[in-house]
């Protein structure tokens, strides 16, 4: 797995945008019971602390330490340096395994192995992520200059599998029909700027050309937002469900 994260951990635990309730409420009641749950490649463990509310213990794994120091610390969380080809647990332990926005980075046949020894019988598995905001006309173009013009050849050729709404990932379960999920919320100038900050092409742009390429999009930029202090922001929500 590639670890695109730990650079802008602290970044990424502040500025990424967060699943509905209506997504979690949804594999809640698919779920037959809440006993464990494995939330891999959780990050800062966004998805594992709402987990927490409902299963009497989560196992949430990631490979990147500097990722998990920036976890919510639950007494009934358990967060653990490993990957996802291999944890350290036994077969047939959890009732759900969630992935969010990571599941591309995957080797999809060592990991879907895990999922099928370490899923208890008819438990769950649900592969989660988000596409491209939208925000406004002139904002989105400005934002798809950056994304697309500029850091185009910057962006893991993995990428692909987020921009195909995660429709061509192998996912080798009996399929649920999920409902469209939207994640709406509302940000600043400086919020904006906060998240494109996190994307892992704009790294690796700064680590090849030493600059930041919103340097290349900023004042376009500010003008595309003119003087609204909160604009809406939506992201289109990808989601795989199967037992």
């Amino acid at each position: 797995m590639k670890d695109n994260f730990s650079t802008q951990a602290a970044e990424y635990a502040i500025y990424r945008p967060i699943y509905p309730v209506e997504l979690y409420d949804f594999l809640f009641k698919l779920v037959e019971q809440k006993d464990t749950a494995w939330d891999c490649a959780t990050g800062n463990g966004q998805v594992a602390r709402i987990l927490a509310q409902h299963f009497r213990q989560v196992y949430a794994t990631d490979i990147s330490e500097k990722q998990l120091s920036q976890a919510l610390k639950l007494p009934n969380i358990l967060y653990k340096v490993e990957s996802s080809d291999q944890v350290n647990v036994a077969d047939q332990s959890f009732d759900l395994i969630t992935v969010a926005q990571a599941v591309h980075w995957f080797n999809f046949e060592a990991f879907y192995s895990e999922v099928k020894r370490t899923l208890k019988p008819n438990g769950l598995v649900a592969v989660m992520g988000y596409g491209l905001m939208l925000i406004d006309k002139k904002v989105d173009q400005v934002i798809y200059k950056l994304y697309e013009d500029i850091l185009g050849k910057y962006w893991d050729s993995e990428r692909r599998y987020i921009e195909e709404g995660y429709k061509t990932i192998p996912f080798p379960f009996e399929e649920i029909t999920a409902p469209h999920f939207q994640i709406k919320t509302t940000w600043n100038f400086n919020q904006l700027i906060g998240y494109l900050n996190t994307w892992s092409s704009l790294q690796h742009y700064k680590k090849a050309n030493e600059r930041n390429p919103l340097e290349y999009v900023m004042i376009e930029l500010k003008e595309a937002w003119g003087n609204d202090a909160e604009k809406e922001v939506r992201f289109p929500v990808l989601l795989r469900v199967g037992r």
